[in-house]
C-alpha cells in the first residue's frame, strides 16, 4: 500500500516509497500461528522465461500453480523490484501486456502502454487494457479493475540481498487482475465495459492512478465503480471474512460483494478506518475525480505479514492456495458488480 501508519506513542503517517520505520512494532511474522502454506519455487531456475507459460484457463478456476508461475516471475532478481522507470519493471510491463493480447484484453489507447505525465524522473507508463461491455445499454458504462505493479527496487542490503522484490506488495495484487483480464476476456459476458488498469509509481505517491484518473476524467469516461486489489497473498488471522475494504462504512460495496460471492467474502477491519487506508491507495484517485465508489480489497491486516518494504517480501512466503479462492471468488463478485442491470454500488 501506498502508506501504512504505525501506532509509536502517536499516529506516524509513512509513504509505502519513503519509508522509514522499525516495522517489528507492528508487524510480526511470529504472530501468524498457522504459519505460510504455500508452495515454494525458489530460485532463478524456476523462473519463467517465456509469457506463454501463462495460458488462458476460461471456464476453469485459476489453480495455484497458474499464481505461483506469475508470482514467481514477477518477483524474481531478474525484475530488481521493479522500481518505477526501472529496466525491470518494463519487464514486468512487457509480461503484463503479452498476457493481456493472449487474452482478448484490447489496449485502451493506441498501446498498452499509458505513459504519465506527472513523472519527471525518466519514463513510467500504466499498462492499460479494456474489454468492451456487450450489452448496448451497458456498455458505455465502466468498471475499472486496478492494482499497482510498481515497487521500490533496490535497497539496503540485508545478507547480500538488497532487492525489495515486493510480493505481497503489489505482486500479489497485480497477478489477481492479470487473473481476472484473462477471465473476462475469455468468457466474454461482461454487459458493462471493463478497464484493466496496472498502475506504476505508486509507490512515488499514486502517480500512475492520479495520471490516469485525471486522464479519464478528461476524456469524460462514465465510471460506475473502481475495484482496486493491494496486498492479498496472506490471509488474515481470526477473522470471519477473506478480504476487507478500504473505506468501508462509505458505500454498501461490502453488502453487494458478499451478494455476489455467495459467502460472508468481505469485511470491516477498524484499523483500515483507523489509519485511514482508504486514501493510501490507488483507489482514492478516482474517487477525487468521479466520486463514484472507488475502494480497496486486501488481506493485510497488520498482523499477518512482516516483511513489507524489506528485502523479504518474496513470493516464497505468499499462500497461493489462499490466493486462488479470493481469486476465484471474487470471480462471481466481479461478475455480478459487471452485469447487474442497475448501479447496486452506491456511496451512503
Amino acid at each position: 500500500m501506498k502508506y501504512i501508519i504505525v501506532v509509536l506513542i502517536g499516529l506516524t503517517v509513512l509513504s509505502c516509497g519513503n519509508a522509514k520505520i522499525d516495522q517489528s512494532t507492528v508487524l510480526n511474522p511470529t504472530n501468524n500461528p498457522k504459519g505460510v502454506q504455500g508452495s515454494v519455487s525458489q530460485g532463478a531456475e524456476n523462473v519463467p522465461t517465456a509469457v506463454n507459460t501463462i495460458q488462458s484457463k476460461t471456464g476453469v478456476a485459476t489453480s495455484s500453480d497458474d499464481i505461483e508461475k506469475t508470482m514467481v516471475f514477477l518477483t524474481s532478481d531478474e525484475l530488481q523490484g521493479r522500481d518505477t522507470g526501472s529496466e525491470g519493471i518494463g519487464k514486468a510491463a512487457s509480461f503484463i501486456e503479452d498476457v493481456f493480447e493472449e487474452n482478448n484484453v484490447a489496449p485502451y489507447y493506441s498501446t498498452y502502454k499509458d505513459t504519465l505525465s506527472n513523472y519527471s524522473d525518466g519514463i513510467a507508463y500504466n499498462i492499460v487494457g479494456v474489454v468492451p461491455g456487450t450489452d448496448p445499454a451497458l456498455k458505455n458504462e465502466y468498471v475499472i479493475i486496478g492494482a499497482h505493479y510498481d515497487h521500490i527496487g533496490l535497497i539496503n542490503a540485508v545478507a547480500a540481498d538488497n532487492i525489495a522484490n515486493g510480493a505481497n506488495d503489489n505482486a500479489s495484487g497485480t497477478t489477481a487482475v492479470i487473473e481476472f483480464a484473462k477471465y473476462f476476456g475469455g468468457i466474454n459476458n461482461n454487459k458493462r465495459s471493463i478497464l484493466f488498469a496496472l498502475f506504476s509509481a505508486e509507490e512515488k505517491g499514486l502517480l500512475g492512478s492520479k495520471h490516469l484518473a485525471q486522464k479519464l476524467k478528461q476524456e469524460n469516461l462514465n465510471v460506475y465503480v473502481m475495484l482496486n486489489f493491494e496486498m492479498i497473498g496472506v490471509p488474515m488471522l481470526n477473522k470471519d471474512h477473506d478480504l476487507y475494504l478500504t473505506g468501508y462504512e462509505q458505500s454498501n460495496l461490502a453488502e453487494i460483494s458478499n451478494v455476489h460471492a455467495g459467502k460472508n467474502f468481505v469485511g470491516f477491519l477498524p484499523k483500515a478506518k483507523e489509519f485511514n487506508l482508504f486514501r493510501r491507495s490507488d483507489n482514492a484517485p478516482f474517487h477525487d475525480e468521479f466520486n463514484v465508489p472507488s475502494q480497496t480489497y486486501s488481506s493485510f491486516d497488520f498482523t499477518n505479514f512482516g516483511e513489507y518494504h524489506k528485502v523479504g517480501d518474496e513470493a516464497h512466503l505468499m499462500d497461493f492456495e489462499h490466493m486462488s479462492s479470493i481469486i476465484n471468488d471474487a470471480k462471481p463478485m466481479l461478475e455480478g458488480i459487471i452485469n447487474a442491470p442497475i448501479k447496486e454500488v452506491k456511496y451512503e
